[in-house]
């Protein structure tokens, strides 16, 4: 490993490991920090699993046409490849995604810090020049002429001075953090097949009792890869502030009671789980929403619902507009008409005030209401991916971020077969 890179990027999800390959593909010497001991992100530490919405129906066909490519193709390849990927091409092996991306970095040469925590940065002149990291070997300082913050929560924008903003405008609040968990000796069958479709009628007969504490309005399961084995997205924390630890802690503590509740919930009350068995929840609580970056353009809800095509897109989706109440019960879902999309400008990954930094993934600049449409890993992909284009144009032609050739960016786009 070196000290200086021409690019480092934090944060080693979806859209940090889509970055740094994209860039490191065009030449670039690129250097991936990331917090945990495996990359992967949200998919791995929080267990969000599967795969939202990456595909449309044709208005003509009515065939399902995919809106999330290039790398985001490349990752459920490689998944197939290995047995990680369910026959439905939604549900996934988290423990398959980590080894496909240790082979992705090792093939195009990205160097990868794993346990490492960004903790500070240098800036001159609104250019970030170094940042540090601290981890088991001590503190280490690392320089790059361009910096892509893939984190999340914008912990590289914040540390270097970005204004963003934290949750919805009116009162700050984020949507809720949620523990999955899975259960395991199901009969899948049975549930699947009758005992789900009733479930949520005697839940909420228990809520109205006072019997369940959680105020998620229903039981949210997905299938999963192995046998017996059920997936719960259903526990809901509210009002806790996702970029404060004590929150975060009080948070996991929480959520955890909700786990047992609902496990005990489902064995007592639900055909199929008589047998069951608590499996595991995730390594730590997640977060759907925190820190927006400020950026040259803040995406809105209307650029979601009206399909809005910039003329600087990087990446596209469909995936509606997803809120889970910050503050209590329900969920808001404003959909995106058939067979349409919208695009993801590039200069909402652009921060006002700062020349070589790019911001990508579910922190780029955005209001509460359109962040809750494009938060999801599919269209977070191709926002890496074109972020790490992007770095490569403005690193190999000494321009800052903002002064890139947009053409030029797209010609790499297609090269590349990632949609935009």
């Amino acid at each position: 490993m070196k000290d200086t890179y021409d690019l480092i990027v934090a944060g080693g999800g979806f859209t940090g490991v889509a970055a740094a390959v994209a860039a490191a593909r065009e030449g670039l010497s690129v250097l991936l920090v990331e917090k945990n001991g495996y990359l992967g992100g949200a998919a791995c530490a929080n267990y969000v699993n599967p795969f939202m919405d990456f595909e449309m129906r044709d208005k003509q066909t009515g065939k399902p046409v995919q809106l999330n490519t290039g790398i985001f193709t490349t990752i459920l390849e490689k998944l197939s490849e290995l047995g990680g990927l369910h026959e439905n091409r939604r549900t996934f092996s988290e423990e398959y995604i980590k080894v496909v991306f240790d082979r992705l970095l090792k093939e195009y040469g990205v160097d990868v810090l794993l346990h490492s925590y960004v903790m500070e940065t240098k800036v001159e002149d609104d250019t970030v020049k170094s940042i540090s990291v601290v981890n088991i070997s001590g503190k280490q300082q690392l320089s790059a002429r361009c910096f892509i913050d893939a984190t999340g929560d914008a912990e590289l924008s914040v540390l270097a001075g970005c204004e963003y903003q934290l949750g919805r405008e009116e009162d700050h609040l984020c949507q809720p953090m949620t523990l999955c968990f899975r259960i395991a000796n199901v009969d899948t069958d049975k549930y699947w097949g009758k005992s789900c479709k009733t479930m949520n009628e005697i839940y909420k007969r228990f809520q109205q009792e006072g019997k369940i504490k959680n105020p998620r309005e229903d039981v949210l399961t997905f299938k999963h890869m192995a046998d017996g084995v059920v997936h719960f997205n259903s526990t809901r924390i509210v009002k806790h502030d996702p970029t404060n630890v004590a929150d975060v802690t009080a948070a996991e503590i929480s959520a955890r009671e909700q786990m047992v509740e609902l496990y005990n919930f489902m064995k007592e009350n639900v055909e199929g789980f008589e047998n069951a068995t608590l499996l595991a929840s995730a390594p730590s609580i997640g977060t759907r929403e925190s820190r927006m970056v400020k950026g040259k353009y803040t995406i809105v809800a209307d650029d979601i619902v009206n399909c809005t095509k910039f003329e600087d897109s990087i990446a596209r989706g469909n995936y509606e507009i997803d809120i889970h109440s910050p503050d209590g019960s329900g969920t808001t879902h404003i959909g995106v008409p058939a067979g349409e999309y919208y695009t993801i400008p590039y200069r909402a990954l652009v921060p006002q005030s700062r020349t070589n930094l790019l911001v990508a993934g579910r922190c780029i600049s955005s209001t509460h209401e359109a962040q809750a449409s494009y938060r999801i890993i599919p269209i977070c992909t191709c926002i890496g991916e074109g972020a790490g284009l992007a770095a490569s144009l403005a690193v190999k032609s000494g321009c800052d971020t903002d002064k890139i050739d947009i053409d030029a960016l797209h010609k790499l786009l297609d090269k590349y077969g990632a949609s935009y």
